[in-house]
């Protein structure tokens, strides 16, 4: 934090694109921004993973962009060479080509290629679980699990809506009730993904990617032919029923299941190619009732508002502008 008395300081939790471009945004206006996030890395769903040797995209797969404001940032990251454009359309189920001529956009070197790019020359904690928040006349302290304690006059909360009240109530502040009540409101479908290093060809139709958007499967993806591993890199999410039903249950059973399930729709004796998995759960992968607002304002005095892909419109997109929301109104400035 600044030596500068008058200069203005954030908490924000959660290092994924939300909290990275609210950070941003408000460094850019002359405030002190700290971002606490507990993983070992930033991008939170926007993840990339070595396994083996392959690169995998295992949560957010690629995002489109409908809003002026969106495609300001995204003409960004193109120019800085941290995003490309993918394709206008995947295979469907059967794996037929299903283009619509609107573009794809992935991560250079994997979607986590993007937040990196935006965490450059910003104050990101990683590693840093923060487990308690108190409020006091002044702002905001926040207490991480390692003993770091960060004070400052505003607090953004970007973590999936569960984790972040359960984080909000940890201390001496207390929701109103009404907040309470918004944030309750908020669901999520969890999803299970599953990454397949493989000795030979993935079967995988062109350009890279099956959408099935259904169950027990919902995607299959090319590591490789969307450009991002060298390796036969193979990602595959199961749906969101399927994932529910099944998100407790045995490692090993979870990922015999969805190399026989993934196999069955690519017409591929899969389990013969596998050199090497991985498992990852995501509790809070797709918001099935979001908060109307791109953000939510709690408290302005000392200010505390909420922000993610839970706000406003859904996946990359959506949690863009939402964190973009949230640095609009410490701000002062219209959001539009």
């Amino acid at each position: 934090m600044s030596d500068d008395p008058n200069r203005k300081t954030c908490i924000i939790v959660g290092a994924g694109i939300s909290g990275l471009l609210a950070a941003s945004a408000l460094q850019r206006e002359g405030w002190n921004a700290t971002v606490l996030d507990k993983g070992s890395g930033v991008g939170g769903r926007m993840a990339t993973r070595r396994v083996g040797g392959g690169n995998f995209d295992h949560g957010a797969q690629f995002f489109t962009v409908r809003s002026e404001r969106f495609a300001g940032l995204v003409e960004g990251w193109l120019t800085a060479g941290v995003a490309a454009e993918w394709a206008s359309g995947f295979a469907d189920a059967e794996g037929r080509p299903n283009e619509d001529g609107h573009p794809r956009y992935r991560g250079t070197e994997g979607m986590t290629s993007i937040p990196k790019y935006i965490a450059r020359g910003l104050d990101v904690r990683t590693g840093e679980r923060a487990v308690r928040v108190d409020s006091g006349d002044t702002g905001w302290g926040v207490v991480c699990e390692s003993g770091l304690r960060v004070a400052g006059n505003a607090l953004v909360l970007t973590a999936p809506v569960p984790q972040a009240l359960e984080l909000i109530s940890s201390g001496s502040y207390r929701l109103p009730d009404g907040a309470m009540r918004q944030l309750e409101a908020v669901t999520y479908d969890p999803c299970l993904a599953l990454m397949l290093l493989l000795d030979g060809p993935t079967g995988v139709p062109e350009p890279g990617g099956m959408q099935i958007k259904g169950e027990p499967l919902d995607w299959i993806g090319d590591n490789g032919r969307k450009g991002i591993s060298e390796g036969q890199a193979v990602t595959v999410h199961a749906g969101p029923e399927w994932s529910r039903s099944h998100f407790e249950d045995d490692e090993t059973e979870v990922i015999d299941s969805m190399i026989t399930l993934a196999g069955d729709r690519l017409g591929t004796d899969l389990a013969s190619a596998v050199i090497e998995t991985s498992l990852v759960r995501w509790p809070h992968s797709w918001v099935t009732n979001p908060h109307p607002e791109p953000c939510l304002v709690v408290s302005d005095d000392p200010p505390l508002l909420f922000c993610g892909d839970a706000f406003g419109q859904p996946k990359v997109e959506g949690a863009s502008l939402s964190g973009l929301a949230a640095a609009d109104r410490l701000l002062g400035r219209d959001p539009r």
